[in-house]
């Protein structure tokens, strides 16, 4: 179970990172930047902001790793409290298992943004780029419409993250020889909560920032 989930997660970082690079490279994000800050800033400025910007992107990737591996274990901990709170037993590596192999899923997000701005929409904006969110009430809506502090959530509640939630559910049933209505109970009731907390958080720091 160790092996296979470390070949998991590995495969997880591998994808992420590799197709974060790709996009990034083919959508050339480095000249939407430049052109983004070219009128706010001197030419030496923008030199400088660009230098700090790809140090800090390549320490990013390095860190990738360190950052799922805590989603991981963060989404794994809550449904594991959940499991035991229903009186089911279950290893913690077989429900990290299932949470990474569930990860999978918000790979697709990344592809779906490539394929939009690469072959739809070509002329876009370093901003609009970076408020990408497909199949989310934010795309729905418009951001445009809301206040600052409302755009994580608008952004969190997406198709992506309710086929999280099935799938974290579908795989929970199987484990543990459930119903699938009693899984997804233990998941809306463990990871569900845990995220309202969290994003929660998130929306009163960004009111106290702003």
């Amino acid at each position: 179970m160790k092996s296979n989930n470390f070949l998991l997660f590995f495969g997880l970082y591998a994808l992420s990172f590799s197709g974060g690079v790709f996009f990034a490279e083919l959508l050339g994000t480095e000249q939407l930047m430049h052109n983004s800050l070219a009128e706010q800033l001197t030419a030496e400025q923008l030199r400088e902001v660009i230098r700090v910007r790809d140090l800090w992107g390549w320490v990013g990737y390095l860190i990738l790793p360190l950052i799922l591996y805590l989603k991981i274990l963060l989404v794994a901990s809550a449904l594991s409290i959940g499991i035991f709170f229903f009186e089911h037993d279950m290893k913690f590596s077989q429900v990290f298992n299932i949470v990474v192999k569930a990860q999978y899923v918000f790979l697709l997000p990344m592809v779906v943004q490539f394929f939009w701005f690469y072959f739809f929409k070509t002329d876009f904006t370093l901003e609009e780029l970076q408020m990408f969110a497909p199949l989310s009430l934010g795309s729905i809506f418009g951001f445009e419409h809301f206040d600052a502090w409302l755009i994580y959530p608008l952004q969190v509640v997406n198709l992506f993250e309710a086929a999280f939630w099935f799938i974290l559910a579908f795989l929970l049933a199987k484990a543990l020889q459930i119903t699938k209505s009693k899984a997804f109970t233990i998941v809306a009731s463990s990871y569900g909560v845990g995220l309202a907390i969290w994003v929660a958080g998130v929306m009163f720091l960004i009111l106290n920032i702003s």
